[in-house]
């Protein structure tokens, strides 16, 4: 208390001046027009530019929600779209089968799971993926993943709440892709190196392609649907034999940037996978 009335008793006429000051501000804006609308108006510009960068932080940090809605609705789009050019393929071929065309699509159609990837490499020749859904979840092993822009890879173990992702940038990796506008098709596999290439093998000879083509999942697998992005052609090279290309393929999907993924179902069901692997 005593450190207060000396604190008041040394700058008593700086008090007083600050009082006498804000008494005289108060009067000038209260009773003359001019100077109370310059005072509203500043005051009005002052909260709306803090109004203004309040509404910017919090748009900010809820960009992650939105472009997780986004990639799923961009993956659900993508595989919709597919659907939709096989029921039209059918159609086009036989009327009558569009009834079944409707009904299959029924029985094939994919849920998509939103996940987040939790844990993330690049620079290994065996990456994984660790994303936030598992079994719980309806996530399980076989399931393809997939980005807003494209594949990712396959699901290779869960748990109750977890799951592990074998990515294109691993080696064990191994995903059916064909040239978008020829249908030539081939593995594509990754040898290391930038998490932006892959390669894709086994094209014939006598194939037809150029730089810049589209690479899309070939559809020869209940993994993923025909014609998922995957990347473009940015190079050749012969194989070590000689008797195929091997195409050099710039992917579509960023691994250094990957927050959110969608999983999806089989795309053939069950039916596919135990007559493939009966004659294993």
């Amino acid at each position: 208390m005593r450190n207060l009335l000396n604190f008041l008793l040394k700058y008593n006429y700086w008090l007083l001046f600050i009082l006498l000051e804000v008494v005289s501000f108060t009067l000038l804006f209260r009773f003359n027009n001019y100077q109370g609308s310059v005072w509203f108006t500043s005051a009005n510009v002052f909260t709306g530019s803090i109004c203004e960068m309040a509404g910017n932080v919090s748009s900010y940090f809820g960009l992650r929600d939105e472009n997780r809605e986004l990639m799923v609705r961009n993956v659900q789009l993508e595989l919709e779209l597919e659907r939709l050019k096989e029921r039209l393929f059918r159609y086009e071929k036989d009327s009558l089968q569009m009834q079944f065309g409707q009904e299959q699509d029924e029985i094939d159609s994919k849920q998509v799971v939103p996940a987040r990837v939790v844990n993330n490499t690049v620079n290994r020749i065996d990456n994984y993926i660790t994303i936030d859904k598992g079994e719980a979840d309806g996530v399980f092993t076989e399931m393809g993943v997939l980005s807003g822009t494209g594949v990712v890879g396959i699901v290779y173990r869960t748990s109750a709440h977890y799951a592990v992702v074998l990515p294109i940038l691993n080696s064990k990796s191994s995903i059916s892709c064909k040239i978008k506008r020829t249908d030539y098709f081939g593995t594509l596999k990754w040898n290391g190196g930038s998490s932006d290439i892959a390669w894709l093998k086994d094209i014939p000879r006598h194939s037809e392609f150029s730089l810049g083509d589209t690479v899309v999942t070939s559809g020869h697998s209940a993994i993923f649907p025909e014609n998922i992005p995957i990347g473009v052609v940015d190079d050749m090279e012969d194989s070590r034999d000689g008797l195929t290309y091997l195409l050099k393929v710039h992917l579509f999907t960023d691994f250094a940037r990957l927050h959110d993924v969608g999983v999806v179902g089989y795309y053939n069901g069950t039916e596919q996978v135990e007559l493939e692997n009966s004659i294993k």
